[in-house]
């Protein structure tokens, strides 16, 4: 994890929509060719409605965050801020979504990533099932309830 760091993972919130649209585009391995597909209203829904998000901040400073569908049980969105990335965050907001959307009784959640990126080999060595690349580059995952 983080070393002598104050590290806090909470759930998101529509407040913290500005710094999780900043974290979003900041990444540079899964860069949005169009930010305007991802909005603050779609951000609202899923932390409002449809889904449920956490984050983590590091000093004060949100450095990551992930948000669960629970309309189709997906993973919608899991981003670290650069330069935060291998330090167990990533791995740790995604446990936090995966297991809440188990209690919320999914059987199995999926995901898209793009194909050949840090966090396509990231979710395989995680056990997640990886699908085929489809033809926008993104590859599917699935992960199975097995508790």
């Amino acid at each position: 994890m983080v070393g002598r760091s104050s590290v806090i993972f909470r759930e998101a919130k529509v407040e913290d929509i500005p710094a999780l649209s900043e974290i979003r585009l900041s990444v540079t391995a899964t860069v949005l060719s169009d930010p305007r597909k991802v909005t603050p209203e779609m951000f609202t829904a899923y932390l409002s409605a449809s889904g449920k998000g956490w984050l983590c901040e590091v000093d004060g400073r949100v450095v990551g965050f992930s948000v669960a569908s629970l309309r189709d049980a997906s993973i919608w969105a899991l981003f670290v801020r650069p330069g935060y990335e291998g330090r167990g965050i990533g791995t740790r907001l995604l446990e936090l979504a995966t297991g809440w959307l188990f209690e919320m009784g999914a059987s199995r959640i999926s995901l898209s990533t793009d194909a050949n990126t840090r966090a396509d080999r990231v979710y395989e060595s995680q056990g997640w099932k990886r699908g085929e690349i489809k033809t926008d580059g993104e590859v599917s995952y699935w992960l199975d309830n097995s508790g």
